[in-house]
């Protein structure tokens, strides 16, 4: 929410008609533009980055916690691109769902006053632990536990690149308390992800550890069945959450770094699916999102085109679901919950019928 500023990148170095460069990481490491004074690293960066997420959650915090996020707004939130969206009348059907349920509930006296639920929200933050200079110096000591924290955010997550049992990303965030995440791609082995538990989380404490499953569509059904198979034979406490858009990604004929929508509708849809099989439980997703009506991954309902991607390409990295099509995936991925609603049935979790 408050910008993603350290990429990892598959090499250090990118040549440009014959000109040798290191590669472009981020914003708060070096700057796009292909020249040698942008593309050296600048410490400064992470002073300006820090800057501006503050500044964009300090906003974000304003508008939770000052009336925006109330319930009874829910007709004025998205007008700009509901309007306008093939998804606008079941906007509207559920924004008028909403307001009768507020009515009623108004009616039992259960108003914003006595339940601030209603007219309040709150936020977490997450994002990779990649730049560890960054994250080493946002690292306090709680005084009244000792335990350490990395205050750059709620969460951190370990990427598919970085997720070494003997490397500086683990041994980083195996000594703070915030919650962790572990990006689980085709690679990985159950072994090595039991080892890695056993590292981050040797107390097996619910809460900590979250599997981030980014296979590509296509590949869900053969590499993610292993790992929840040992997580569950061994007894581990886990939330498994699915990210659809990592192991998604092409190279446009045009030449844009871009990702399908059907392949990242498809690759939710069978992480759920797999789980429904295992008997396990689907607990989240993670998506990358802007509310600018910008044309960086292709489908969906508006039938973004290769030939439509330069129209409005904003991304310096990675492609973003623009507000249309993340609504549009939202009421995609909730029809899919919907119809497969769970069940207990003795220690296991079986899908309905």
């Amino acid at each position: 929410m408050a910008g993603q500023f350290a990429k990892p990148r598959s090499a250090p170095t990118e040549t440009v008609d014959g000109v040798e460069l290191p590669i472009y990481r981020g914003d708060i490491i070096n700057g796009i533009d292909f020249d040698e004074v942008e593309r050296t690293p600048d410490p400064d960066r992470m002073v300006r980055a820090y800057n501006q997420a503050s500044s964009s959650l300090n906003l974000l915090r304003a508008f939770a916690q000052g009336g925006f996020a109330d319930l009874h707004q829910v007709h004025q939130w998205n007008l700009d691109f509901v309007a306008g969206s093939p998804q606008s009348e079941q906007y509207e059907e559920l924004s008028n769902r909403i307001g009768e349920t507020l009515g009623f509930m108004e009616a039992c006296g259960l108003t914003g006053n006595v339940v601030p639920q209603l007219r309040e929200t709150d936020f977490y933050t997450s994002h990779e632990s990649l730049l560890l200079w960054y994250e080493e110096a946002l690292t306090r000591e709680d005084s009244l536990t000792g335990d350490w924290y990395d205050c750059s955010a709620h969460m951190l997550w370990i990427g598919d690149r970085t997720r070494q049992p003997d490397g500086a990303h683990v041994e980083f965030l195996r000594g703070v308390h915030n919650p962790i995440g572990i990006k689980c791609g085709p690679t990985s082995d159950p072994d090595e992800l039991l080892r890695l538990l056993d590292i981050l989380n040797p107390a097996n404490e619910p809460g900590r550890m979250t599997l981030i499953a980014r296979m590509g569509a296509g590949n869900v059904e053969e590499h993610l069945p292993p790992l929840i198979r040992a997580i569950e034979r061994e007894g581990r406490v886990v939330v498994w959450s699915s990210d659809p858009m990592h192991g998604n990604t092409i190279k446009s004929e045009s030449g844009y770094k871009t990702r399908p929508f059907d392949l990242i509708l498809k690759e939710v849809r069978e992480f759920f699916a797999v789980h429904r099989a295992e008997g396990t439980y689907a607990g989240g997703v993670h998506f990358e999102m802007t509310g600018q009506d910008v044309t960086e991954c292709l489908g969906g309902a508006q039938a973004i085109s290769d030939e439509s991607l330069s129209q409005r390409y904003h991304t310096a990295c990675d492609p973003r679901l623009n507000a249309s099509q993340a609504l549009e995936l939202a009421y995609l991925v909730a029809e899919s919950v919907k119809s497969g609603r769970w069940s207990q049935n003795g220690n296991r979790t079986v899908a309905a019928e």
